[in-house]
């Protein structure tokens, strides 16, 4: 099992000792959050990796469980992904990691401990099922730019952190050049800590289905677009489906979510940044495992216009089970209709426009060339394509 331990080192050395000019300045709100962070995650690391241990004593087998057809849903940031996530997981022929999976359970022994206590608490009323409900609406709940739950699937990318070695590690502590170039994984990082975080990686995986006894994994992983490669070395069987969003509404989205996120950890900034970085990674997430999927063509394969999802959902899902050897799911027709009733129902009060941000229809237009021309998306050359746009629930 891997751990980047040099990695967490570095980061806290820059938080408290060279974090001035940086992003993350160590002013009131940053102390406090580094405060809260360093008495809460070490403790918790040590907690899990103790239940890593114990799993290999109590639990052998989860070391050769299989991972049968596993379905990765990539793509950019902001092109659909959380809506196909979500309204897969309503379909129990799959299973997924909720953020309780990741953050709070992610060992095999965390997992049968939650459950017995779950099937307790049903025996004497659910009254700490409704407790916990309850403080999810209370505090996850809140945040408006992206429906969040310990209860709902979340991004595969966050199970890294557990090694120390995530993308999303960026989030909290914004010191790109601390980092392993995660962006460009399959072509930046070296062979052998490429190994060490997809061995981690698939550790996870296999736990989650021993423990929960499912046969087909569902991830959503905008951030193995840079993985690809990877992805398929280490699952051979893997489904992958690659969403594709215009980019002149991927971009400005990715903008402000990852601007949006980034402040809840470091405080507000005036003005956007990050937007080289951002430009670069998009642009590697289109191309990358584009690229990949027309020089490996297969039936395990599939590239999926995010306006084909939102318009014919039921249609599309009908389609790409059938292509991957997934079986019908009865009832599938109600479960869409009540995943897109659930989705419309979510209102963000975040809102935004890319020429705020520095962009101009003409220079999208230009930088994701070949993306325009390969899809055909709408140019808007005669619309207000600047105009604020509030996030959409279908992100």
């Amino acid at each position: 099992m891997h751990y980047n331990l040099r990695l967490f080192w570095r980061t806290f050395y820059r938080s408290f000792f060279a974090s001035k000019d940086s992003p993350a300045p160590l002013n009131r709100r940053r102390l406090l959050f580094l405060i809260f962070f360093y008495a809460v995650w070490p403790l918790g690391s040590l907690f899990h990796w103790f239940c890593f241990w114990l799993d290999d004593v109590l639990f052998p087998a989860h070391k050769t469980h299989p991972v049968e057809k596993p379905l990765f849903i990539i793509g950019n940031l902001r092109s659909g992904s959380t809506f196909l996530h979500r309204l897969l997981s309503r379909d129990s022929t799959f299973t997924s990691l909720t953020t309780w999976d990741i953050y709070l359970t992610p060992s095999v022994v965390q997992k049968k401990f939650t459950q017995f206590v779950s099937r307790l608490d049903k025996k004497l009323g659910g009254h700490l099922h409704r407790a916990l409900y309850a403080f999810d609406r209370r505090t996850l709940g809140q945040i408006k730019i992206h429906p969040i739950s310990f209860f709902q699937p979340e991004e595969d990318e966050n199970i890294l952190m557990h090694a120390w070695d995530s993308f999303w590690g960026t989030f909290l502590f914004p010191f790109m050049d601390e980092f392993p170039d995660y962006q460009h994984f399959d072509e930046a990082l070296s062979p052998k800590h490429k190994r060490q975080i997809m061995a981690f990686y698939k550790s996870m995986l296999q736990r989650h289905l021993y423990a929960t006894g499912k046969k087909y994994y569902v991830a959503k992983a905008p951030a193995f677009s840079a993985k690809i490669e990877s992805l398929a070395e280490f699952f051979p069987d893997a489904r992958i489906i690659c969403l594709v969003r215009n980019p002149l509404d991927m971009l400005p989205s990715t903008v402000s979510w990852i601007h949006y996120s980034r402040a809840v950890f470091t405080g507000p900034h005036e003005k956007y940044i990050y937007l080289d970085e951002i430009l670069d990674l998009t642009q590697y997430w289109y191309r990358h495992p584009l690229q990949y999927l027309d020089a490996h063509p297969s039936p395990r394969g599939l590239i999926l216009s995010y306006d084909d999802l939102i318009q014919r959902p039921e249609q599309v899902i009908r389609g790409f089970y059938e292509q991957f050897g997934y079986p019908d799911k009865p009832g599938l027709e109600r479960i869409v209709d009540e995943a897109v009733k659930e989705t419309l129902a979510f209102r963000s009060d975040h809102s935004y426009s890319y020429e705020e941000m520095g962009f101009t229809r003409e220079q999208i237009v230009e930088l994701y060339a070949d993306i325009f021309e390969r899809f055909g998306f709408d140019k808007r050359e005669h619309e207000m394509a600047g105009m604020k746009t509030t996030v959409s629930a279908f992100d």
